[in-house]
């Protein structure tokens, strides 16, 4: 029988290391625990490619590009999630009573033999990157495979699916499953979490990139226990069923501090649950990340420079207001300004910056909060949201009284903002001498780089952008693969629209003009760029599809 030979002499072999690496590596991994390729990789002896290449020349053991690979979920079964996260391993296909297991280190005579145990199959080796195996595991080893096994594991227990406030421990089923699918949530990028009752099932779909997708469909029987237990978990009575309910949950995953805020609502089949997930660990983005056009971006800074008044943030929910209001503190952040907000709920931690929770049931509310922030000396301030006639009172005359205010305000552009605080019952003069500026937005889906391809859209796109024959510019789309869910879009970039209110504006606002005609005014003497435009623009530039600017903007008229 042929000595299976360590990665480290096989890389000697190849000469990709010297001697002197291999034992300073050996003597990293004893300090830092990893794996020995990975460790290699990190004091950056080695590339992972290269390690693979060895491996395959010496061992002759086959390379697989996980990125491209389409598995059997039955095949997936075999091996746990827990045991491939763990040894870094990917089952790909069995045939026979051999099981092809793609490995981050095909030498690890361990995984193979547990592997093997837990499959009950003869294990053949290949091997992948680490980050394709990965990507593996978090693709394919979804909530649906860590439901259906849990469950499996309470009804050969004979344990009934029920759940008992008292019970803690996390081996608890139930409790491994809820954590099962906030835990995948995070990992994905979700940003919503929708758990829906129907008649005879119980459907959890995950909200990406803005679009909602359905990540289980499961047995009815499973929902009493599943709901108690993530109301416990909020601090919400799990005994009242029949009015919505709101609570919170502080977890950490990989490190990361995530705040969970949770909804109920009864419907006529049970409670419907709807899970925010706020990352706090992640670093406050900059104006420069946004997706700022330079021209537009250029004016939001000059409003930024303002000593008073009030800058709006507008757009549906979702659309990363918030974001842009963290990144504009971020920007006027400095140690001689007192900065100050009142936001529900705080999503990032700001060094300088006093930061306030809201709390109705303590009467701390956006409207007493702004009149006890004016007490406290500040520069700039600001609110998460103008939701009534007393809140945007109190931010209007704190905007006269020489403070800079910033707000957001569930408007769809950004002519319709100065409508909207006419609506609630703001002064025509107060929103036309205190508003510095309104910001419109959307949150547009990027086209997935790995899959993207030229593409020609349809006759009838084309003419909505008034396309019409002749050369058009080269457009592209996704064609779909495991890395975007086969939706051909990954991740999401901001399109904006900014108003600067000048003397001219003024003037209709004072005159009750309407919305449209302040619009057409701002476009003809600002050279305002639309939503719609701002889309267009990026289409051109291939970072998304005039599908995607249809589906989030209007046609002028």
């Amino acid at each position: 029988m042929t000595k299976r030979k360590f990665l480290g002499e096989m890389l000697v072999d190849s000469g990709l290391i010297t001697q002197e690496q291999l034992g300073n590596a050996l003597e990293f991994q004893k300090q830092s625990g990893t794996r020995f390729g990975k460790t290699l990789v990190q004091m950056g002896i080695v590339t992972e490619e290269a390690i693979i290449e060895a491996i395959g020349d010496q061992a002759g053991i086959p390379y697989v590009n996980l990125d491209t690979y389409v598995v059997d979920q039955k095949v997936l079964g075999l091996i746990p999630e827990s045991l491939a996260r763990s040894y870094q391993v990917f089952p790909l296909f069995k045939i026979g009573n051999n099981l092809t297991l793609a490995m981050a280190d095909p030498l690890n005579v361990r995984a193979i033999d547990e592997a093997g145990r837990k499959a009950g199959c003869e294990i053949e080796t290949a091997v992948a990157t680490e980050k394709q195996i990965e990507n593996a595991i978090s693709h394919y080893y979804g909530a649906s495979g860590s439901f259906d096994d849990i469950v499996k594991e309470m009804e050969k227990d004979g344990k009934k699916i029920a759940f008992k406030s008292g019970d803690e421990t996390e081996e608890a089923p139930i409790i491994r499953l809820v954590n099962n699918i906030i835990f995948r949530a995070v990992r994905d990028n979700v940003s919503d979490i929708h758990i829906e009752p129907d008649e005879k099932n119980l459907r959890i779909r995950y909200r990406i990139d803005g679009i909602l997708h359905e990540a289980i469909d499961t047995r009815k029987h499973l929902q009493a226990a599943l709901l108690s237990r993530i109301k416990v978990m909020a601090h919400m009575d799990i005994s009242e069923t029949r009015i919505p309910q709101d609570g919170r949950i502080r977890i950490n995953v990989d490190n990361r501090e995530i705040e969970l805020r949770v909804s109920s609502f009864p419907t006529i089949y049970g409670e419907n649950i709807v899970i925010r997930i706020l990352d706090q660990s992640k670093n406050i983005l900059t104006l420069d990340d946004l997706g700022f056009s330079r021209d537009t971006l250029e004016k939001f800074r000059k409003v930024l420079t303002s000593p008073y008044g009030i800058v709006l943030v507008t757009g549906p929910t979702g659309s990363g207001k918030t974001t842009t209001l963290y990144a504009s503190l971020n920007t006027v952040n400095s140690i001689d300004k007192n900065i100050i907000t009142v936001e529900d709920p705080v999503e990032y931690r700001m060094e300088l910056i006093r930061q306030t929770q809201i709390n109705p049931k303590a009467g701390l509310t956006f409207a007493s909060g702004m009149r006890a922030i004016l007490r406290q000396d500040p520069d700039i301030i600001m609110v998460g949201e103008m939701r009534d006639l007393e809140t945007s009172e109190t931010a209007f005359q704190a905007a006269l009284t020489g403070h800079l205010v910033f707000s957001t305000l569930h408007t769809n552009d950004a002519a319709g903002a100065l409508a909207r605080l006419l609506h609630l019952g703001i002064e025509p003069f107060l929103v036309a001498s205190s508003t510095v500026g309104v910001i419109a937005q959307r949150l547009i889906r990027t086209i997935c780089p790995n899959c993207k391809s030229i593409h020609t859209p349809s006759d009838e796109i084309l003419k909505t952008f008034n396309f019409n024959g002749g050369k058009n510019p080269d457009f592209f789309k996704g064609n779909g693969c495991k890395q975007c869910r086969h939706s051909g879009y990954r991740g999401r970039t901001g399109i904006y629209e900014i108003m600067i209110i000048d003397d001219n504006l003024r003037q209709l606002i004072l005159q009750n003009a309407s919305v449209s005609e302040i619009r057409k005014q701002t476009i003809k003497l600002q050279g305002m760029r639309t939503l719609r435009d701002e889309g267009l623009s990026k289409a051109v530039e291939g970072i998304t599809t005039l599908e995607e600017v249809s589906r989030l903007t209007f046609e002028e008229k």
